[in-house]
């Protein structure tokens, strides 16, 4: 994910001051310089960076951190609000109107994910708020993007509005709200064509759309790797249209993070949404505090107990329960949990939101196809052997292979490894709640479970030693 790299950075700065029982004024300064670098590196707008670190410093030099008895933690307290404060301190919501239609106007430049991301905002809608969107395609001067727009409302079962590219994205508009009140939708969402912002001509058609339309909100799709660029984009749109939030795409790529530290302070305007994905439901809410946390290497608690509440059914999950519990869980179910899993998105994005476990995922490659191969093996089971795992034997592992198309050691691997956790989790599930803390806490000390193995690798010894899980 961006941020990766500036997160590094800087928490190697912070090292050199955590732990410390005293701190002189050279290690604040040893310690900012590397900050400083860290964000400018990390294609931070220069100002925000001077602005920030002179923040940092003066509170970081202050009597209450000299004579605090953790003073690295209170440093690492400072730059952690500082970050948030950069970022926005609070997230901004979407602005819904009480009665009638609420309208979002989708702006920005060529390819920065404007489409994609008005399938996603009608989907985080629906799920979110109970809303009937409607997606309205006013981009007439590329066909493909009405397509591509359509496309995503299959996918997505929302009505696109269309009407070729005969009329102007006005009279679209106008002929869109229309539809939208004969229809009963209470959110319309228009995505309108990617310009650039330099171009007077289509500048001024985006001012005619607001006029005619009079959006509740008006979105900037951003592109998080375009860096010190994006605060430039943000800044002429915002100038000429009012822009009420950034939605920041691509923030899964490749990028340095410049463009969420920066826009926020330079612009004025929040960032509301983040796209972490090519999938249509990988649309998140921007938190500055969460951000920070994660810059920092903290995790981010809440956004995975929303990921997982998101995925995971509860009335399944204590279904699942029972039959650990009673010794009936199956390859059905196994197939279940999978696809559950799957739900979560990126399973290393999604590990990482756990505090401490950042830098131990730095280098483990984490196979999601792994995923795939597992659910080609199991749905070349017949019904019978998934019902009942004990029934799988030698030669029908061997078609279970053929049928898969997976190597016959890759069908013993998944069968005991799913003969070791119903063992493991039925074990769980009748321990008292003092053993399942004392386990709990095994697993937390040195030496002791780490993320991807099983119970037969905690033990550190045997053939089973340094076996992978199903997923690595």
């Amino acid at each position: 994910m961006a941020f990766d790299s500036l997160s590094d950075r800087l928490q190697y700065a912070l090292k050199k001051v955590t732990g410390r029982g005293k701190l002189s004024e050279n290690d604040i300064e040893t310690m900012m310089r590397e900050v400083r670098l860290s964000l400018l590196e990390a294609d931070v707008n220069f100002k925000v960076v001077k602005e920030f670190t002179n923040e940092v410093k003066a509170k970081a030099l202050g009597e209450k951190v000299f004579k605090s008895l953790t003073p690295g933690q209170q440093v690492v307290k400072i730059v952690h609000e500082e970050l948030k404060k950069i970022m926005g301190d609070e997230a901004e919501s979407l602005t819904f109107k009480v009665q009638g239609i609420t309208i979002f106007m989708m702006v920005g430049l060529n390819g920065a994910g404007k489409t994609t991301h008005a399938g996603k905002l009608a989907l985080y809608c629906r799920k979110k708020y109970n809303k009937k969107p409607l997606m309205v395609a006013a981009d007439v001067y590329r066909p493909a993007a009405i397509d591509q727009l359509v496309t995503i409302g299959k996918q997505l079962n929302i009505p696109t509005f269309e009407l070729g590219t005969n009329f102007s994205p006005v009279e679209i508009v106008e002929k869109a709200l229309q539809f939208a009140k004969d229809n009963h939708h209470d959110l319309v969402i228009i995505d309108t064509a990617g310009r650039f912002h330099v171009n007077e001509e289509l500048m001024l058609e985006l001012e005619n759309l607001k006029a005619v339309a009079k959006p509740d909100e008006i979105l900037l799709t951003v592109d998080a790797m375009t860096g010190q660029d994006a605060v430039n984009v943000a800044l002429s749109f915002h100038e000429k249209l009012n822009v009420s939030g950034v939605v920041l795409t691509k923030l899964d790529g490749d990028t340095r993070g410049g463009a969420a530290l920066s826009i926020r302070r330079v612009t004025g305007v929040p960032i509301k949404f983040m796209g972490l994905g090519e999938k249509l439901d990988q649309l998140e809410v921007f938190h500055p505090e969460r951000m920070a946390d994660r810059i920092l290497g903290m995790g981010d608690v809440l956004t995975l107990i929303e990921k997982a509440q998101d995925a995971i059914d509860e009335e399944e999950a204590e279904r699942m329960a029972k039959k650990f519990k009673n010794a009936t869980f199956d390859y059905n179910d196994f197939l279940k949990q999978i696809k559950q899993i799957k739900r979560l998105g990126n399973l290393k994005g999604f590990l990482k939101l756990i505090p401490g476990l950042g830098s131990q995922l730095k280098n483990i490659d984490i196979d999601e196809n792994k995923f795939n191969y597992i659910v080609a093996m199991i749905s070349s089971m017949t019904e019978q052997e998934r019902k009942n795992p004990d029934l799988i034997n030698s030669s029908r592992k061997h078609r279970i292979a053929r049928g898969s198309g997976r190597d016959i050691s890759e069908v013993n691997q998944m069968t005991k490894q799913f003969e070791e956790m119903r063992q493991m989790m039925r074990k769980m599930m009748n321990m008292s709640p003092r053993e399942m803390e004392r386990m709990m806490n095994n697993m937390n000390q040195p030496g002791g479970m780490r993320p991807g193995t099983n119970v037969s690798q905690s033990k550190g010894k045997g053939k089973n030693r340094g076996r992978r899980a199903p997923w690595q």
